[in-house]
């Protein structure tokens, strides 16, 4: 048996000891909390299941669906843009339904990298990023996202010789891991280096609506002549609290979003009708729930950074996201505070080396746990008696 020489490129999972140990534990009956998971525990609103309940019982919905969507989620995509963001996008060229934004993501890089072209990845970063470049036989180069820098990348550092070799640039705002947002101003810089080296740009936008203090983000699509080079990746997982229906969408540029179909409709399928049109009801119906969640979001994420500060962790103020990116103290790495943590005071966190070498020196916590669970594992945390080594 012989497999393809792509995979030995790919890296062993980096947080097999750790979820080893957490297994360990727990079948000791020892009760961990896990700040680890970046999954909603808020749940969907009633009315998009309710509109879920009365498409799935309509037979026309159980056939296999059109590849490319529903007319109908298109123009409610499209309208939903218009709304939010005052981009106008027309629904039969420039917007694309996807089996959750992580299909279009992966899929992308199938229509930009070949052998020895360069992608420009931000570090820290979302994997799938990197692991598409790599399975596609194009090579990352990675973007330092630094915190004196609010961690966006600084593109005037990226050398000549790397961007005459590349073909695709990956921006995420609100940012996964970081939590930090990204003014239009950066887009617009962002797109001027994009146009000044050839280079097509993929925003991967999914928490655009988890975000604080009132500060709604921005789309790169609003940015002047985003839609010239660049396209949007968003989902309704993190705005309606629906990650396991698999629903999201690629928007923008139209050569783009055909090129991406033409990959989509030769390895997968359309979306499941039904919750098609659950997502139509979602986007045209009442916004309310999204300032509710944030609402409940933005309280937790004060409880915890008040303990961080408590306990000697270093965590700028995140702009949204479901994500608080703590730097750890003097002597430790990201890896050796989770495995930490985890023995001491029983609760789970996320290494950031598992997001690229800048988080070498971070952990990350995730909010999407129960208001109990979190005051739990916000008392274990302030009795941590860590600190520099």
């Amino acid at each position: 048996m012989q497999f393809a020489k792509r995979l030995d490129r790919l890296p062993p999972y980096l947080f097999v000891d750790i979820n080893r140990r957490i297994a360990e534990m727990r079948g000791k009956g020892i009760d961990i909390v896990t700040f680890a998971i970046g999954d909603p525990d808020m749940p969907t609103p009633a009315h998009i299941i309710d509109r879920l309940c009365e498409e799935a019982r309509v037979p026309a919905n159980h056939r296999y669906p059109e590849t490319d969507g529903l007319p109908e989620l298109r123009e409610a995509i499209a309208e939903w843009y218009r709304e939010r963001f005052g981009v106008e996008l027309d629904p039969n060229t420039e917007v694309l339904p996807l089996i959750g934004s992580k299909e279009g993501i992966g899929h992308i890089a199938f229509c930009f990298v070949e052998p020895g072209r360069v992608v420009l990845v931000p570090d820290p970063g979302y994997p799938v990023y990197s692991m598409a470049t790599m399975i596609a036989g194009g090579e990352p180069y990675y973007m330092p996202l630094l915190e004196d820098a609010d961690f966006l990348p600084k593109l005037e550092s990226i050398p000549e010789s790397v961007a005459a070799k590349a073909t695709l640039m990956w921006l995420n705002y609100p940012n996964n891991p970081t939590g930090a947002g990204a003014p239009l101003e950066f887009f617009d810089r962002a797109i001027a280096f994009a146009r000044a080296h050839s280079i097509a740009i993929c925003h991967d936008a999914p928490y655009t609506e988890v975000y604080f203090d009132g500060k709604k983000p921005p789309s790169l699509l609003q940015a002047g002549g985003a839609k010239d080079l660049s396209i949007e990746f968003h989902s309704l997982s993190k705005t309606y609290h629906m990650t396991g229906w698999r629903i999201g969408m690629a928007v923008g540029n139209r050569e783009m979003i055909r090129a991406l179909f033409t990959v989509k409709s030769n390895l997968d399928s359309g979306i499941f009708q039904a919750i098609q049109l659950a997502a139509v009801r979602a986007l045209r119906g009442s916004q309310a729930v999204v300032a509710e969640h944030n609402e409940v979001l933005q309280r937790r994420r004060d409880k915890l950074l008040e303990v961080l500060d408590q306990v000697g962790l270093h965590a700028r103020v995140p702009d949204g996201t479901f994500y608080v990116w703590a730097r750890v103290p003097e002597g430790y790495s990201g890896v050796d505070l989770a495995r930490e943590l985890l023995e001491q005071v029983h609760i789970a966190v996320t290494p950031g080396i598992g997001y690229g070498a800048s988080g070498t020196d971070y952990i990350r916590f995730s909010i999407t746990l129960p208001d109990e669970r979190l005051e739990e594992g916000i008392q274990r945390l302030a009795g941590w008696r860590g600190g520099t080594r």
